[in-house]
Parts: C-alpha cells; structure tokens; sequence
C-alpha cells in the first residue's frame, strides 16, 4: 500500500519513483488527502535530488491529466502560446498576444502569478479593474473565437493539481528546480488546446535559472517534452540580467506595455517581445523565420494593436479605458526618487534584488496570503553598458504604505555595481532552438 510518508524517504534517498507513486502524491495532495507539510517536504526532496527523464514524463502527464485537456479543434487556423520562465518588468505576454492575434494566429494563454521574486501575467491582468482571469472552458473558447487572444488562469477544470502545488513551490523556495518547472509549465500549455509553443527561458542575475547551464537543461527538458506530445515549439533562452524594459509592478506593467503597443520604442523590451513574437509567426507558417516575424509584428504597432488589446480586456471584464487611456490610470499615494551615490559605467544590476524591492514594496507577495497592491513597484532606469552620474535618478518606488519605503529604497540603491571602463551591453538573446 502506498504512502507518502514511504514516498518522500524515497525520494529522499534520491530513488528513482513510479508512475502510480508520483500519481498518488500528486491526486492525493489535490484532493486534500496530504498536509502542506508532507508535500513540501516531497517538493524538496526533488528540489535537492532531482528527477530522471522517466519521472519527469510521468509527473508532467499525471498533472495534465489531473483536469480537462481543452479541445480547439472547432476554432480554425493555428493556436499558439508563450510562455516565461520569470523575470522582473517581464510584460511581454500583455504585447504579444494581441499583436500576434493581429498577425492572424490565434492565442489561448492559460498564465499564472508571481513566482518568488518575478511578477505574474495573471497579476498584472488583474490589475485592471474588473478583468476576469476565471473564464469557464465556454467563456475561454468564445473570446479566442471572436478576438484571436485570451487570456486566463489556472481553473479548477484546466489544471487543479498545478495551482495548488504553484501557490506552495513559492513560499516554500522549491521554485528552481527543473522537473517541477517542466511539469508546471508543460501541464498547463499542453492543457490548452494549442498546435505550437514558443518558450523563453530566462538567463542571469533576475532568473530562476541564474547559471546558463541550467537555463540549457530547462530548455531541453521543456523542448523535449513538447516535442514527444507532437507540437511544434521554439526556445529562446534570453537574459534577465537587468529588469526587462523599465517598468516592474502590476499596473505600472501594464501601462508600458500599452506604450509599446502603441509604437514607442524601449529597446531591450521591444527586440526581445518581437523575437518572442516572431518565433510564434514562424511556427504558425507566417513568416519564414522568427526575424522576418518580429519585423512584421513591428510594423503592426499603433492604434489597431491598442484596440485589439482593449478588446480582449474588455470581452474579459475588464475596463478598456485603462488600455486606451493609460494616463487616466491611479497613483500610489507615495513616489520616492533613488539617486545613485556614485559615478561610472553600469557594470552589473541585482535583478533579483530589484524584484524583491518591487515585492516589498507590495507588488508581490512574500507569504502565500499576502495581498497584492497593483499601484506599487519601481521605475528602474540604467541599463548595464550605460553612464550614470553622481546624483542621477536611477529609479523611483511606489507604494501606498510609507513604512515600506526605507527598506526598498536601501535595496535599490546597493542593485548596482559601478566600472570606470566602458561596458558592452548586455547580449538581450543567448540561444534558440526550433522543432521545424
């Protein structure tokens, strides 16, 4: 007779599980059968011992299978998603989707929230007033029908097993771990309905996958997975050695995304959204390749990107004016300016630490029950490569509890290291990969 307490020392003791052994912890644990101290220790034991391939396999199918897997097939033309592995000021959902929707693909996204020190799609989302990320299967398929791109949660019929075990990896810091990533990510996307995916697996100071070897390993392990449930998927491993263009916290996000919707140029945020973006074109078999899919994804900027983003927002519930009129959005009731104590060349930024600044300031969560406030975070400014002087604003922080300001402020402050020498810019794209 199986147990969990048999399963962890197993695991433990670095052997190799069974399907039906990982099948029973994670049913058992969804069914509220296992304490949230049992599966944490199941979730370190493969954090610090990993899992075979085979594990992998059988762990990912247990949790696809634990709710419905979507059927599209009744919506024509190909269906494509994205997916981050996490980063800080990472929007480029909020902009490709509707882009990529324009392009004539079709985009279900079943997203999640903020993870550790990242921020999450669902989050941001939310921070429109009255959006709607719990969409039932019927509502889910009828916005992708009429507007191209959706954009919703982990339901209880989509992937019960994944958001239970999301909202415990974070608070209990399991997150990095490669067979947990894979089957959490590959559950979900392959839950949706969708022909392709294309994956952007995060590199550097603000990633889970700090060191480029492990980023590789999470890539071949998601790429390989897809590839053996016969969709057609890209990887593209980029770096998150600064905050992904200015913008980190919920509404804050939004309102970048929105700008670049309508054209404005942000360079780190625009080349990499339009690389995602292209590759999702290439696999769809509109353009030859991901560059010639990023140009064409370029040149739909502008107010018909706008609009097609204020559509879905609003078949979703939410308030289009907060896409078409980002200037109307609230403020948080403080806005503290950082200055840099020092002159030089940016030579390194604490990306992670920028992010638990933002989280601190209460644009994430730091216990499983916390609140999120959507009008805090930070406007960080320097890239690494560039010159900032003595006294130069190099971010702002905005919160509505004051007694959260010193602490964020002092952690922003020490997030950047200085060099007297010139530094190259930081290389945006390390890597890709593609089944076709």
């Amino acid at each position: 007779m199986l147990s969990a307490i048999d399963i962890i020392r197993k695991k433990r003791d670095r052997g190799i599980l069974t399907p039906d052994e990982i099948k029973f912890m994670i049913n058992n644990y969804t069914a509220g059968k296992i304490p949230d101290y049992q599966f944490s220790a199941f979730l370190m034991a493969v954090y610090l011992n990993g899992m075979t391939k085979e594990e992998t396999s059988a762990l990912t199918n247990t949790m696809l299978y634990s709710g419905k897997v979507i059927d599209l097939s009744e919506i024509k033309g190909f269906k494509v998603d994205k997916h981050s592995t996490g980063g800080v000021g990472d929007k480029t959902s909020l902009i490709l989707a509707p882009l990529v929707a324009l392009a004539g693909l079709n985009v279900p996204m079943i997203s999640g929230r903020a993870l550790g020190h990242t921020g999450g799609t669902l989050d941001k989302l939310e921070s429109i007033p009255g959006f709607n990320v719990n969409l039932n299967l019927r509502q889910y398929k009828s916005v992708i029908k009429k507007h191209g791109c959706v954009m919703i949660g982990q339901t209880p019929d989509i992937a019960p097993a994944d958001k239970v075990i999301y909202a415990l990896r974070d608070v209990t810091s399991t997150v990095e771990s490669i067979p947990l990533i894979t089957a959490s990510i590959m559950r979900k996307k392959l839950a949706e309905g969708i022909d392709g995916l294309v994956l952007d697996v995060k590199t550097g100071s603000g990633a889970f996958m700090k060191k480029y070897e492990d980023a590789v390993a999470l890539a071949e392990s998601m790429f390989n997975t897809a590839v053996s449930f016969n969709k057609k998927v890209a990887v593209l491993i980029t770096s998150m050695n600064q905050p992904l263009g200015t913008h980190i916290g919920n509404l804050l996000e939004v309102k970048e995304s929105v700008e670049i919707l309508r054209g404005a140029d942000v360079p780190d945020l625009n080349y990499v959204t339009f690389m995602l973006a292209g590759a999702m074109l290439f696999l769809g078999g509109k353009a030859g390749s991901a560059e010639e899919g990023a140009e064409i994804i370029k040149n739909l900027t502008g107010e018909k990107a706008v609009k097609k983003f204020a559509e879905m927002v609003k078949a979703q519930g939410g308030d289009p004016a907060y896409v078409t009129d980002p200037k109307s959005h609230p403020k948080a009731k403080f806005k503290v300016e950082v200055k840099a104590g020092e002159s030089g060349y940016v030579k390194a930024i604490g990306t992670f630490s920028i992010g638990i600044a933002s989280n601190s300031l209460g644009a994430g969560r730091l216990t499983k029950e916390d609140k999120i406030d959507p009008l805090a975070g930070i406007l960080f400014y320097p890239k690494i490569g560039d010159y900032v002087a003595s006294g130069e604003v190099i971010a702002e922080l905005h919160t509505n509890d004051k007694k959260k300001i010193q602490e964020a402020e002092k952690i922003t402050s020490a997030s950047i290291d200085f060099f007297q020498i010139k530094i190259k810019k930081d290389k945006l794209l390390v890597k890709t990969k593609y089944s076709v």
